[in-house]
Order: structure tokens, then C-alpha cells, then sequence
């Protein structure tokens, strides 16, 4: 939350617009709203605070992808021909301003989403924010440059072929693709709708994740969007193993950036993590059915008829891209059909053992002047590491990797499979040296005061069962805590007698359903599950020390943590 005292939504309103006059940016939006009208929403923002009411995003200000709706202000897709005005916001940024942010305006792109360099646009090609000779990167250009120069804390962006990785690359800041149908695309001008997914960019991995925790959730108007799985993992692995690609696949990057990402791969080792080299020329040959395939006919369903009218704003990079999927045939629609499971299928052989695949974002930092000299080969080869994401069902995070030998940004990326968000989060924010987050706002808080805390022998339980740590706890003044005798020593908790309990302290985690049970099944019979009372009045599950076993087994109340137990009698079991 970013509201303090030295910082209330209205601060934060009147910071923006004095950034927006000093960088001098006006290619970044295409509707910017009137100061005005965004103060009183921060003020509205202030007034729910005052009220009390629980508002994670409080005073965030967003820019929001001139392809996403909002209520009021036109939705243009970078096309003056092609805009209307929304009735409705789109569920995602609905859920953004419920949760306390507020929108400054609607950003620029690529023109229906179409391009990686964020120049295709007749309001302007968006520079760099640190280089303004350099591409800003696209589509998500406009809402990436807002961030990276510090006017708005949250992009929303779609991304369907790294349109949100890329400029995050560029700008040296965060940007999570997260599974398709995660967020619901309600309100969203499609470019490849089977393949869209809305996506978040903001100045670091943590804030982006909590900007996807608030806007994850099916939606009835979106009949491709889904909910996280019940056996959803919450976080990384302790010791997290990474595919990288082999030598010759990483052929395609530029000499600084084939450095940058070496180091990076080096970093990710000092960080703890195990790599090793695969080749994934598979997800390579499979990127090109995005655009090479007859999977580009979907982007001419969306806008080709409008785009066939000649419109005066199209920008013909766009139009012949778009235009040219008009005589994809049936036939070859079901051949890639075919040939994505056969990719997908390789993938999933390929990527098995792993928790992730750390890869560059993209290949190179080309200038303004290289995108117009050659509008095609360029963007093209930009998408070489982003293209296979979406049509092979995985969610990326992009983040600041090591910087050039020159100091320019360079751009890694985690990718998972669908629905390993988390994992991919947790591993990008231990890679770049910063706080990680919680995307998925559901599952079952567990505490422990055993063998299961961190640094004891029974963790591995949690931990390979994708337990996130939430901090220490303590129960209610009501509870003994006992030591239970086993191959693996350990302790529970039960109710004491009234006016006989104590405080025990241990550990908050939070673990999905189906992770509950199968900790229940895997804990010795000296063990269960039960609810236990927090200090805090909250109640929570706890592994408890089993009825049949409380009789045998020491009082070690006295001590009221586990740890303190373990140092005074040196570890002998009771």
C-alpha cells in the first residue's frame, strides 16, 4: 500500500501529473484524464480508507492499455477510426479501482496489440524511458513507460506474443504474463483471442503480483477464464531447478545481451538455484505457428473486416499482417490445431523436473531508426523467446536481469507451466534480488510449531508441497504444547484446561486444499489436524498432537517454541 501520511492518494495524484509535465511524454497516452476528475477518485479513495475499509491497491495509479475498456473514456486500439465508447470498464480494472487504485488514462500501443517495438501507432511512436532513441517496446509501450518514469505504479497490458514482457525488458522493470484465462478478458479488444491474456507491468515483481491477486478470478462474460486449481502451489521450492536454453539456442541475441543473460544465468546460481542446459529449439519451432501459422486467421476475426474498409489511421505494417490471414483455410486451421498439441505434449516431456525455464527476454535493444529502416525483420526476431508462451499454456514473469557491460537494461524471464505463477514470481524475485508476492488470493492458512518450521527436519513436507511462509505466529493464551516421540522428533499443540495454557509461538503458511491433505496423509499417527485460536482472534488449521497420543507425551509448555525446546535440551527426544 502506498498510502501514508507522506503519501495519501491525492499526493500521489498531484506527484503524477508533475511527472507528466516534466518528462514531456505525450506519445505515452492517447486519453490522459483531467486532473480533476483523478483527484476525486483518490479522494473517494481516502474516504473509504477513513472508513475503514481494507484496500490493498489504496492509491495506485494506473495506466491502462488503450485496447482494455474504460468506462467514459474511448477505446481506440490505436486506430482514431476504429473507437467507441465503453459503457462498461473491463472486470479487470473494475477490480483494480475496488481494491483502491485509480485509473490516470488510457496508454498507447501498437495498433490492435499488433508489434513488439510500441512504434506501429498514429499517436506517436513511444520512446524508450531511459533511451529515447530506442524502441520502448510493444504492444503494452505506452503503459510500460508510464511505470518505468514513475507516473503510474500499475500497466495493465495484454500480452499474446510478449507485447508485455518486452517493453518490460526495455524499461528495466516487471511484468507478469500470467495463465491464460487467469484474468478475465471481458472488456478487452481481442487481437488472437485464444492466445490474449491481460497482463501487469509494474517497478517490481512484488507490486505486479499484487496487482494480479486482486484482478484473478473467472468471470461469467469471459467464457475462457479460469480459476486457480485446488491444488494450486503457493510458492517456489527451496532449492528451485532451472532449465536454460543450450548455446545454440540463444544464437539469436545480440552480443551485449548474450552477455548480460550469462551473467544473469551465474547470478541465478549464487541465488541458489540448480541449472541446467536443455534444448528447447521445440518451444523455438513452436513459436512461429503465432504468427507463421494459420493461427493469425484469429486476428483477422477480431478486426480483418474493419481493417478490409481501408480505415485512414491503419498503420500498414498492421493492416498487411492482419489482412493477409483473410484465405487461411479450415484445412489449415486443424493442421496447427494438431501440430500445437504435438508442441504442447513436447513441452511438458521436455520441462519435466523442472520448476522453471529462465530464458532472455528478448534479443536486442533496437533503435527507433532499426525498427523504421526495417519494420518487419526486427520485430520480428524480438519475439524469438516470447512467441511460444501463450500457445503452449505457460505463465512468464519478466524482470530486471544483470545489466549490459554498458549499464543498458537486459530482460530475463521465469516461465512455468499454466498455473505455476507463483513458482515463477517467487524464482524472478530471487533471481533480481527483490521482495517477492502472493498471487492467488485463495487456499488455507496452516500453522505449525514443529518439526515442519523452516531450518527443521519435517519442512521438506511443506516445501515440496508448494507451502508459502507467511510469518510467525502465535497461538491464543489457551494451548500446551507437546513433544512428540518418533523417528523424526517433533511437537503439537492441543487445549489445555482452563487457565493452564500459554502463548505457543510457531509458523504461519499458507498451503492450497488439496497440499492440506496430503500433509494429513503423510503425518505420523502421533499427529493430526485441528483448529487452533491465534492470538489474534483469528482461528486457523494446526497440526496438533493426535488425542491417543497426548497422554505419553512430554510437556515442553514451558519453553513455548520448539526451537527453544530443541537448543536447552540439545535436540534429545523426551
Amino acid at each position: 500500500m502506498v498510502t501514508d501520511a507522506a503519501r495519501s492518494p491525492t499526493a500521489r495524484v498531484a506527484a503524477a501529473y508533475r511527472t507528466i509535465a516534466e518528462a514531456d511524454r505525450p506519445e505515452i497516452w492517447i486519453t490522459l484524464r483531467q486532473q480533476t476528475d483523478v483527484f476525486a477518485d483518490a479522494a473517494a479513495v481516502e474516504r473509504r480508507l477513513a472508513a475503514g475499509e481494507p484496500l490493498p491497491l489504496a492509491g495506485m495509479l494506473v495506466a491502462v492499455k488503450d485496447n482494455i475498456d474504460v468506462a467514459g473514456l474511448p477505446t481506440t486500439a490505436a486506430c482514431p477510426e476504429f473507437a467507441y465508447l465503453p459503457a462498461t470498464t473491463a472486470v479487470a480494472v473494475q477490480r483494480l479501482c475496488a481494491a483502491g487504485a485509480v485509473v490516470l488514462g488510457k496508454a498507447n500501443l501498437d495498433q490492435f496489440a499488433t508489434g513488439l517495438a510500441g512504434t506501429r501507432s498514429p499517436y506517436g511512436a513511444v520512446r524508450n524511458s531511459r533511451y529515447p532513441q530506442l524502441v520502448a517496446g510493444g504492444s503494452s509501450s505506452g503503459p510500460a513507460v508510464a511505470v518505468a518514469l514513475g507516473i503510474a505504479d500499475i500497466g495493465v497490458g495484454t500480452d499474446t506474443a510478449g507485447s508485455v514482457r518486452v517493453p518490460a525488458a526495455l524499461n528495466g522493470i516487471a511484468g507478469i504474463k500470467p495463465t491464460l484465462g487467469i484474468i478475465p478478458t471481458h472488456g478487452v479488444v481481442p487481437a488472437c483471442p485464444s492466445f490474449d491474456a491481460v497482463s501487469v507491468l509494474a517497478a517490481d515483481v512484488a507490486r505486479a503480483a499484487a496487482a494480479v491477486a486482486v484482478m484473478a478470478g473467472p468471470d461469467s462474460r469471459d467464457p475462457r477464464s479460469r480459476a486457480w486449481p485446488s491444488d494450486v502451489r503457493f510458492a517456489a521450492p527451496g532449492v528451485p531447478r532451472l532449465a536454460i536454453p543450450e548455446d545454440a539456442n540463444l544464437s539469436a541475441l545480440s552480443p551485449a545481451y548474450a552477455d548480460a543473460f550469462t551473467r544473469t544465468v551465474t547470478h541465478a546460481t549464487r541465488a541458489g538455484m540448480r541449472v541446467e542446459a536443455v534444448d528447447i529449439s521445440l518451444l523455438l519451432d513452436a513459436a512461429l505457428l503465432l504468427y507463421d501459422g494459420a493461427f493469425v486467421a484469429e486476428r483477422y476475426a477480431a478486426v480483418g473486416a474493419f481493417l478490409d474498409s481501408h480505415p485512414a489511421g491503419a498503420d500498414p505494417v498492421v493492416a498487411q499482417i492482419i489482412t493477409s490471414a483473410r484465405s487461411v483455410s479450415g484445412a489449415a486451421f486443424a493442421a496447427d490445431l494438431n501440430a500445437l498439441a504435438l508442441a504442447r505434449a513436447g513441452a511438458g516431456k521436455l520441462l519435466a523436473g523442472f520448476d522453471g525455464l529462465l530464458l532472455p527476454t528478448t534479443t536486442e535493444h533496437p533503435s527507433l531508426a532499426d525498427v523504421r529502416a526495417d519494420p518487419h525483420t526486427v520485430v520480428r526476431r524480438m519475439g524469438a523467446y516470447t512467441n511460444f508462451c501463450n500457445l503452449l499454456d505457460m505463465a512468464a514473469v519478466a524482470f530486471p536481469g544483470e545489466p549490459t557491460t554498458g549499464g543498458a537494461p537486459f530482460g530475463a524471464m521465469v516461465v512455468v507451466p499454466a498455473f505455476g505463477d507463483q513458482v515463477a514470481v517467487d524464482i524472478a524475485a530471487r533471481i533480481g534480488g527483490t521482495p517477492s508476492g502472493a498471487v492467488a488470493a485463495i487456499g488455507c492458512d496452516l500453522a505449525v510449531f514443529g518439526a515442519h518450521m523452516r531450518g527443521h527436519p519435517m519442512h521438506g513436507q511443506l516445501d515440496g508441497l508448494g507451502a508459502r511462509y507467511l510469518g510467525p505466529v502465535s497461538t491464543a493464551s489457551a494451548y500446551r504444547l507437546l513433544a512428540v516421540a518418533g523417528t523424526t522428533p517433533t511437537a503439537g499443540v492441543v487445549r489445555a484446561a482452563a487457565g493452564a495454557g500459554r502463548e505457543i509461538q510457531g509458523e504461519l503458511f499458507r498451503v492450497s486444499e488439496v497440499a492440506l491433505s496430503r500433509l494429513l496423509s503423510g503425518l505420523p499417527a502421533q499427529l493430526g489436524l485441528a483448529g487452533v485460536e491465534l492470538d489474534d482472534g483469528r482461528s486457523v488449521v494446526a497440526v496438533v498432537a493426535a488425542d491417543h497420543a497426548a497422554g505419553s507425551a512430554a510437556d515442553i509448555t514451558g519453553y513455548r517454541h520448539w526451537a527453544r525446546y530443541l537448543e536447552a535440551t540439545g535436540g534429545e527426544q523426551p
